[in-house]
């Protein structure tokens, strides 16, 4: 180079060397860019594996293939069948076939070397309705087939099956099983806070299920123990799952923005619903009939998640559609924006079936609870419950229930989410709860709104805030409303749940990345910090599996 200089000048120097720079910047540019599109290519080849495991054919040739090896061979309590995750639908799961001579239950605990990780335990009637599950414990049975869950990712579990006969003699058997790693990119362990000493001893039984925490890649629901442990991987083609519902046999859970699977006990896939032209959100739940009820967006109208749809349980077929304009038509007119492609004029994000095509709806965007009956039929508005200077001007103020602050002043909720409805044989008619997460967020983005009217709520998503656990006992006959419980959460303008489990209360403070178990007095038992993929963990639920 120095004879190149001095022969050539310094700036025809100086330009070789720009432009050698340049080159190598331009190959690391195609390098980076090949590699993106590798990565690219891998992640659309497992979502297209994931959607073949959703499919009819798919699943139809997993069970054919089991009940030829049932029928072939003679599996009993020594030799049994037991494959991994022969469905696809629970990368940490066995599927187990066996006979008994007699009557036997069979309960089954899995455990790894690691002392850090405690023991999981469950039994072969996990998921049967409660009627069905007394049957079963009464008699037993002498064919045994069930799904295996809570397996740990990359170690060697030890499945321990207890077989109990009924003059009370017990056989034992071990299994050994390492399922590798998971498919995903979550913890295998989160961090754990405990809040009380000996919360263990308070906590609720069951699994916490992580409901979205979205990602650009691939997307799961996620179980995890008390203990923070992983337990369960569950993938789905996209979008996130809402939560699970149960019935029969089988667990409902959304795998799009236009699917809902119903999975048997063992894992297998029983049936695809797809919701059409409608794109699906927040929330679905069952009729009396186990027709499906699913908020929706209608692709082919210029508003967004502003629909019902019923599917009908055994056809699949959309048999009935409301559109939240028929009873609040008027108001959706007031807004300035209103013929705007993509309005999102209401955001419903919970719905309560109450029976009788009545539901209880919660709208982010108005920060308001509604009631509405008849919605197939002939729809009528029955209450509001929301801020009065919200509602004044529009037409609707003479729906608005009544705050009763006899005991106390309270301030309305801010942009709640996951309210749930939940009567007692110990209130009067015409009473009941609503409990739910008070995101405590004044926040609408198809009108303007002083929300600093509601004392204490936060206007700025990035102001330190706090959000609720809020339960309302409403009363129709009065006309009234009143707080009976709150306390403080960690901040959330946006998504989180509450749910009333087993005595307890699980929230999830879903932008913060944090779900905890509460008592009823709001005291925290204990917290689990997970680390967000993108922007926050949807929803958390716990179940018993």
């Amino acid at each position: 180079m120095k004879n190149f200089r001095k022969q050539y000048g310094k700036n025809v120097c100086r330009s070789l060397l720009l432009l050698i720079a340049g080159t190598a910047v331009i190959t690391v540019h195609a390098q980076t860019v090949k590699q993106e599109e590798k990565e690219e290519a891998d992640l659309e080849a497992k979502r297209e594996l994931i959607r073949e495991i959703y499919s009819e054919e798919y699943q139809q040739e997993v069970s054919d293939r089991l009940e030829e090896a049932k029928a072939g061979g003679n599996y009993t309590e020594d030799t049994m069948l037991i494959e991994p995750n022969p469905y696809g639908t629970n990368s940490l799961s066995l599927y187990v076939y066996f006979q008994t001579k007699e009557k036997a239950q069979v309960s089954y605990t899995v455990s790894v070397e690691d002392e850090n990780i405690a023991d999981f335990t469950a039994d072969e009637n996990a998921r049967l309705r409660e009627e069905e599950l007394e049957h079963r414990e009464t008699e037993g049975k002498t064919e045994h087939e069930f799904q295996v869950i809570g397996l740990v990712p990359d170690h060697t579990n030890t499945v321990t099956f207890t077989i109990t006969y009924a003059d009370g003699n017990q056989v034992i058997r071990e299994y050994k099983h390492n399922p590798g790693s998971v498919y995903g990119e979550e913890e295998m362990q989160l961090e754990v806070t405990d809040a009380k000493e000996n919360s263990e001893e308070e906590l609720s039984d069951g699994l916490y299920v992580i409901l979205g925490n979205d990602s650009e890649g691939l997307d799961f629901m996620y179980y995890y123990d008390t203990n923070g442990v992983l337990r369960g991987e569950i993938p789905i083609i996209g979008y996130r799952s809402h939560g699970i519902l149960f019935w029969e046999e089988c667990m409902y859970y959304s795998i799009s923005a236009t699917k809902i699977a119903a999975v048997n006990a063992l894992g297998k896939v029983e049936k695809v619903y797809d919701t059409g032209t409608y794109k699906l959100h927040h929330d679905y739940t069952f009729d009396e009939e186990g027709n499906l009820i699913v908020l929706a967006t209608d692709t082919q109208s210029n508003s967004v998640e502003d629909r019902i749809i019923r599917i009908d349980h055994e056809t699949g077929e959309i048999t009935d559609v409301f559109d939240l304009a028929e009873v609040l038509g008027k108001y959706k007119e007031l807004l300035t924006d209103a013929d705007t492609e993509d309005l999102d004029w209401m955001h419903i994000n919970t719905l309560q079936w109450m029976g009788e095509q009545t539901v209880i709806l919660s709208s982010r965007e108005t920060s308001s609870i509604l009631k509405i009956s008849s919605i197939f039929e002939t729809p009528k508005l029955e209450y509001i419950i929301g801020e009065k200077g919200f509602w004044n001007g529009t037409g609707y103020e003479d729906f608005l229930l009544e705050k009763d602050e006899s005991d106390g002043t309270f301030s309305g909720t801010g942009g709640q989410h996951t309210v749930t409805y939940e009567t007692s044989e110990a209130l009067e008619d015409g009473a009941y709860y609503l409990y739910m997460f008070n995101n405590n967020l004044g926040y609408s983005e198809s009108r303007d709104y002083d929300w600093t009217q509601i004392e204490g709520i936060a206007t700025s998503i990035d102001v330190e805030a706090v959000s609720y656990y809020y339960k309302y006992l409403v009363n129709e006959t009065e006309g009234t409303y009143e707080l009976v419980k709150s306390f403080e959460v960690p901040f959330s303008p946006y998504v989180s749940s509450a749910q009333e489990y087993d005595e307890n209360i699980i929230v999830d403070s879903g932008m913060k990345g944090i779900f905890g178990e509460y008592d009823q007095d709001g005291s925290l038992l204990r917290q689990f910090q997970m680390k967000l993929a993108d922007r926050y963990i949807y929803r958390v639920y716990k179940y018993h599996f």
